[in-house]
């Protein structure tokens, strides 16, 4: 049976964050996971159906991608299909054509797990790796310790909390509590938790976005950011020990994050609520 490379539409994106649930498992590379999508769903479900792109054999998806941002395409792999030559040279050649639909001509990206057989084939296309990130885990079978600090839910009467947190921690962030309701409507939401910390002055200076994948999957952290003037003060640490336990209760078996490695402070921050870092990263790009 051939290879079909499908963009799903709005009414395709159940079937295929059903598989990212599926395709998660503790000990993973990392991977595009379904809260990937669920961040992503910010921009509306018409955006994030243009942005995902699947790989079908007689009607299963077997590969799952993101374009996130022009030039850049996280893809992910069926595990049992991650070495199989089919599939990976037909990746390859609806990846590398831009009239396929999937990526632009010029300098473009690809982030796929690490052991993947596409890896290997794009290093032999003379493909570079780009600048490396720090994957991190905390396993979730042991009792998660109190943050020490007030930590709040948001529900959407406190959208606009987590948005000025979010601007104010991240350069260049223009997220809305529109954008939070759009994200919260999405599919991948119905098994994730926003997450705001108080200092003792009552106020937000910490948040993050926990995704669950699923009882006894991994759950993902994505976005944590502390305000810029607050930082250095133990907020980020107790945000993260509330994302494990946010993930804990919603039946996760670990949590996991992934970093730029230049980003030393993060990385710092997720060692010390408890997180494992795991080996090095890197994304593959095409110069031209």
């Amino acid at each position: 049976m051939a290879i079909v490379l499908e963009k799903p539409g709005v009414d395709g994106l159940n079937e295929a964050v059903g598989v990212l649930r599926e395709w998660q498992y503790d000990g993973a590379p990392m991977q595009l996971h379904p809260g990937d999508l669920g961040w992503f769903w910010r921009s509306g479900a018409e955006a994030t159906a243009a942005a995902v792109r699947t790989w079908s054999r007689d009607g299963r998806i077997l590969a799952v991608g993101l374009l996130d941002g022009p030039g850049l395409l996280r893809l992910t792999i069926a595990p049992e299909a991650q070495r199989e030559e089919e599939l990976a040279q037909q990746l390859i050649e609806d990846m590398i054509e831009p009239e396929r639909g999937v990526l632009p001509a010029g300098k473009v990206s690809i982030e796929a797990p690490m052991g993947a057989l596409v890896r290997d084939l794009l290093s032999e296309d003379g493909w570079s790796v780009d600048e490396p990130w720090t994957p991190l885990c905390r396993d979730l079978a042991e009792p998660v310790s109190d943050p020490g600090v007030r930590i709040e839910v948001v529900g959407p009467e406190q959208a606009y909390v987590f948005a000025a947190v979010h601007r104010a921690a991240f350069d260049g962030s223009r997220f809305t509590d529109e954008r939070w309701h759009a994200m919260a409507a999405g599919l991948p939401y119905a098994d994730a938790r926003c997450l705001v910390a108080y200092d003792d002055r009552g106020s937000a200076v910490a948040a993050v976005a926990v995704w669950s994948a699923g009882p006894g999957r991994p759950g993902l952290l994505e976005p944590m950011g502390v305000r810029r003037e607050h930082r250095r003060r133990g907020y980020g640490e107790a945000i993260t020990v509330a994302a494990a336990a946010a993930l804990q209760e919603l039946g996760s078996s670990s949590a996991i994050v992934c970093t730029p490695s230049s980003n030393a402070g993060a990385v710092a921050t997720y060692k010390s609520a408890g997180f494992r870092q795991h080996p090095e990263v890197r994304d593959q790009y095409r110069s031209v």
